[in-house]
């Protein structure tokens, strides 16, 4: 049985969930634009189970995750549970992919047409009768805009097809487009110590009008592990987007090395991973409701399940602030607002 978990509610809706989701991008293998390199498909699944064996119980994906695949491995999952144990599952739409030209960049796409066929596909990938949360992945480069595609998410609800409505990768302003259509269940981010912007608009908005946050990439695709050494972004494999990335390299790497040393110093000090503080660091932020945490492998979960019970201390965030903003690392607020 599951280790419980401390939860709190997704919003408005009827569902508590988990300081920290499971995150599937990884599960999508080296397939596709976005990859973190070769993954079989038995690391990814056994990572998701042990994830949910360590009480966490909601799982991130999208269809463009390797293009299907982790939609696939994540219906594999969950059927080996009984119903009462399974995750909730949260996925997305609006993203199209040419199936000759894998390593291309996706399309952004708010086609109508198009997002009653994913819902329809995702379904059938995951194998359930009902997604728990439905999100926009970004906001369409096309021709369409919220005000198309947003009643489209509420007609799925209103269908059954999916159970609530969420956002991933907009802006404040479309947000408040969307509420005025009908209610925003959740946003998503990406929120880190090294990517913080989401602290001055997104995130309070969101909690003004009850809508849950979960933010993505708390960890920065491995930055702040604590493990990540310029020797180790030398070595990354060549299907791995984070090869070319200025963040993993030269200046922008010794400034992002900068935060990891103060996360480093307090971990040690209280005993647990340099990636546990990194994502409790994320939850210390009023208005976030969880956290979306990835991992290649089962063991991987060990090392970052204990953010999901950690509180940091206000001398630990003021440690965290000053490397912050004496690293010049990132943009946005360095330290939470003290509670009132």
């Amino acid at each position: 049985m599951a280790t419980p978990l401390p939860t709190r509610p997704l919003g408005t809706t009827s569902m508590d969930i988990s300081r920290i989701g499971f995150g599937s991008l990884a599960m999508g293998g080296a397939q596709w634009v976005s990859g973190r390199g070769e993954q079989t498909d038995d690391d990814s699944v056994a990572s998701a189970r042990a994830a949910i064996e360590a009480g966490i119980n909601w799982i991130d994906t999208a269809p463009v995750y390797g293009r299907g695949l982790a939609e696939e491995l994540v219906g594999r999952v969950v059927r080996d549970f009984p119903a009462a144990d399974r995750p909730l599952i949260f996925t997305k739409a609006g993203l199209a992919w040419d199936d000759d030209d894998p390593r291309g960049e996706p399309t952004r796409t708010g086609s109508p047409d198009r997002i009653r066929r994913e819902v329809d596909d995702s379904l059938r990938r995951l194998g359930v009768e009902r997604i728990d949360l439905y999100q926009m992945h970004w906001p369409p480069l096309d021709d369409y805009r919220v005000e198309d595609y947003w009643p489209v998410f509420a007609e799925l609800r209103d269908q059954g097809k999916v159970r609530a409505i969420g956002l991933s990768n907009h802006t404040v302003e479309e947000l408040a487009a969307a509420e005025r259509i009908t209610h925003v269940d959740s946003m998503q981010p990406p929120f880190s110590a090294l990517n913080r912007d989401a602290a001055a608009d997104v995130i309070p908005a969101s909690r003004a009008q009850g809508t849950a946050v979960l933010a993505y990439a708390p960890m920065e695709s491995g930055l702040l592990t604590g493990t990540f050494t310029p020797e180790r972004a030398g070595s990354l494999s060549e299907t791995d987007w984070r090869k070319s990335d200025p963040a993993f390299s030269g200046e922008g790497l010794r400034r992002n090395l900068m935060v990891v040393d103060a996360l480093s110093a307090v971990a040690a000090a209280r005993g647990v991973t340099t990636s546990a503080i990194a994502v409790a660091w994320t939850l210390s932020f009023d208005g976030l409701t969880g956290a979306i945490v990835g991992a290649r492998t089962p063991g991987q979960i060990a090392d970052w399940i204990d953010a999901a019970s950690l509180e940091l201390s206000a001398d630990e965030l003021d440690t965290i602030a000053r490397a912050i903003e004496a690293s010049g690392a990132g943009t946005g607020p360095a330290r939470p607002a003290p509670l009132s």
